[in-house]
């Protein structure tokens, strides 16, 4: 036990990445269940973009239940408030479900909103604070808005990086320095065995934020033929091209290669995000594992995965070296 897992209830200060398309209740459930916390992403176990706020409350409501058909212990939910107030109705409809469904956390990805921390902790749950780019300032931010948790992300990861091109081990101990000791930081970023786990913790983290090395177990949702080309891969093998709102990475494939090409070529940000289909284009690449339509996003962790192993395997490893610090 440390603070990181004090705050939320779980065995192991470990929280699995919300991953957008790339979660649904059984998997969420099983790294729970393996004493992290697993999370929902925004588009859990769906296949097929919903719009109303009525649809998206129904379909996470589904998912949380399949969760805690396999587990009571603690979940979170990706939120990302996109206004400071009432007439946010996702963010509304959201927090309602988490109270009647009985969610422990909320992962707060993006801008940072003291109305809505408030509102979380006025009904009993913690928040997880993201940045997509990590800062002195907006880590200040966070702990004076009342923050229970803050996650220091590198440019090492999977998905939507920073803006800034700092590195994991960079931009941890920066953000450790920045929080005083206030509240617990956790490192994202190239995280994915029982080295990478370690070094976070000696510079400072108090937990792991990890995607890509739990998007290679056997409950994950990603494509199959998918995670055989990510095991034959290494962080060297990943294109790496501009998008909004600053890069992206991939397998090769069909598409990735075309959008490397814009990207060389001089195509705005603008142009290529729209290339790659938006965050629908990770659903036809990661979902659906069909590479002429859409993209395979992996942290520089992939290159320590040797193979597709369970949830419980992965968690194991991932804390093998770091009970010293708790």
């Amino acid at each position: 036990m440390n603070r990181v897992s004090e705050i939320l209830g779980i065995e192991k200060p470990i929280i699995q990445g919300p991953l957008f398309w790339l979660t649904d209740g059984k998997y969420a459930g099983a790294v729970s269940k393996a004493g992290g916390l697993g999370v929902l992403g925004f588009n859990a176990g769906q296949k097929e973009s919903v719009y109303t706020v009525e649809e998206t409350v129904e379909n996470m409501r589904r998912e949380i239940r399949i969760a805690r058909e396999l587990t009571d212990k603690p979940l979170g939910l990706n939120v990302s408030p996109t206004v400071e107030g009432e007439e946010d109705m996702f963010g509304r409809a959201m927090l309602d479900l988490m109270v009647e469904e009985g969610v422990q956390a909320a992962i707060m990805v993006g801008d940072f909103s003291p109305y809505w921390t408030k509102q979380y902790h006025d009904n009993n749950i913690k928040v997880v604070f993201r940045a997509h780019t990590p800062t002195v300032e907006n880590t200040e931010e966070a702990v004076e808005g009342g923050a229970d948790i803050i996650v220091a992300t590198g440019f090492d990861e999977g998905g939507t990086v920073p803006n800034n091109v700092i590195g994991t081990f960079s931009i941890v101990p920066l953000i450790v320095d920045a929080a005083k000791g206030r509240v617990p930081v956790m490192a994202a970023g190239g995280i994915a065995d029982e080295r990478t786990a370690e070094a976070a913790f000696v510079l400072g983290a108090e937990g792991l934020f990890v995607g890509t090395a739990f998007m290679m177990a056997e409950e994950s949702v990603l494509a199959g033929n998918i995670k055989e080309m990510a095991l034959e891969s290494d962080a060297t093998d990943l294109l790496m091209y501009r998008t909004v709102p600053s890069f992206y990475r991939s397998l090769r494939g069909e598409l990735p290669e075309k959008l490397l090409e814009m990207s060389k070529a001089g195509a705005t940000e603008e142009e290529i995000y729209e290339a790659q289909h938006a965050y629908d284009g990770m659903r036809d690449g990661m979902l659906f594992g069909d590479l002429s339509k859409g993209y395979a996003s992996f942290g520089l962790g992939i290159s320590f995965i040797e193979k597709v192993e369970p949830v419980q395997v992965i968690m194991d490893r991932l804390v093998k070296n770091i009970g010293k610090f708790l």
